[in-house]
């Protein structure tokens, strides 16, 4: 199996750097169809339509609020009408994934702008298809990633801080599951095994969230942008997508699909049902009780769930935890990546130990 990794074209990241967007587009091509979640439909998209006016054609549509079959089909149907050859996805993770997919298949350039730290997304070449209610439904690989990325961090900072904290929870998986597929030999999400960078990344971005987690936090609840902001937005969003992407996923990611099979989780982040998936998964690999305590530990001190209930589960039942499990350990899902076969009743004993664990430290 050879070793691979992909990367982003082009990565922008610094305080203002918005101003900016209009001359990277130009970059790309000449006809953009600019994809705006509701935040920066009504803030950061008028703002700017007029410069960018003067550069480039400009075609804006509101983000229709899922990043489903149906929604991607009539933004490619939008895109074909209009003749754009850049597709530019402005807001959350799900408008970042439907802008990906409608950029395949509308066979355009693709740049990219989060208005928030809360997921991997941005830079990866991979998007989560999701149904028109929410639950998981598929992964969408395209053949490339974004040729842009550009992050502002006085965006980020200003967004709510519980979205930076959900980012930091996804980013929490990235070292654990490119270790499971290193021991394992698993393949990544760019069809081979890791590189010594990608390791070397998802350690680093383990690590950052870890010193800097809790200064980043301080800093966007009060709206400014310091180094541990800048740190921890790039490790949500560079680091964490490099890491996961050539690294490789394992049961984290897969638990946190079984998770939006019940819909009481449906109003919780990716990132947050991502930290139960960790957490779960330490007991799943038999982690040593000093990793356990470490990232209990700094889902508590970030804000992260450490209980079912914190994901919108109080009164889960085992049956409904069965379901979880069986999502888990679908054909196909990425804990199968782990370095010993897993089946639906291990996952389901870890998420319970995860959870009597999370509560025990609470009270």
């Amino acid at each position: 199996m050879p070793q691979t990794a992909i990367f982003p074209g082009r990565y922008v990241q610094g305080e203002g750097v918005l101003d900016l967007l209009g001359d990277e587009i130009c970059r790309l091509g000449r006809s953009a169809l600019v994809i705006a979640g509701g935040t920066a439909g009504h803030s950061i998209v008028p703002g700017y339509s007029y410069q960018w006016h003067a550069m480039f054609e400009v075609h804006a549509e509101p983000f229709g609020g899922e990043c489903s079959e149906a929604e991607i089909e009539r933004l490619v149907a939008i895109a074909s009408e209009t003749q754009c050859d850049v597709i530019v996805g402005i807001g959350g993770g799900k408008v970042i994934d439907t802008a990906k997919a409608v950029g395949h298949s509308a066979e355009a350039r693709v740049a990219i702008v989060p208005t928030i730290a809360s997921t991997d997304a941005p830079t990866s070449a991979v998007s989560v298809i999701y149904t028109d209610e929410g639950a998981f439904q598929r992964y969408l690989f395209v053949p490339r990633n974004p040729d842009l990325v550009l992050v502002d961090t006085g965006v980020i900072a200003r967004a709510p801080v519980r979205f930076l904290v959900a980012g930091m929870g996804d980013a929490l998986a990235t070292w654990f599951e490119a270790e499971s597929c290193r021991q394992s030999y698993s393949d990544n999400q760019c069809g081979g095994t890791g590189t010594l960078a990608a390791y070397a990344i998802a350690r680093l971005c383990y690590d950052t969230i870890l010193q800097y987690g809790v200064a980043a936090k301080a800093a966007c609840a009060e709206d400014v942008v310091t180094p541990a902001l800048s740190h921890v937005v790039e490790a949500n969003t560079l680091l964490s997508g490099l890491g996961f992407e050539s690294g490789g996923l394992a049961a984290p990611h897969s638990i946190h699909n079984g998770l939006t099979r019940l819909e009481g989780t449906h109003d919780y982040y990716h990132g947050e049902k991502v930290a139960i998936g960790v957490l779960a998964s330490l007991f799943l690999t038999d982690r040593p009780k000093s990793l356990i305590e470490e990232a209990y530990d700094f889902c508590k001190s970030v804000g992260l769930p450490t209980t079912l209930a914190e994901v919108g589960l109080v009164d889960v039942t085992d049956e409904d935890l069965k379901l979880v499990a069986e999502g888990a350990c679908a054909e196909g899902e990425t804990i199968h990546h782990e370095s010993c076969p897993v089946l639906p009743a291990a996952v389901l004993a870890a998420l319970k130990t995860a959870d009597r664990i999370g509560r025990e430290r609470k009270s």
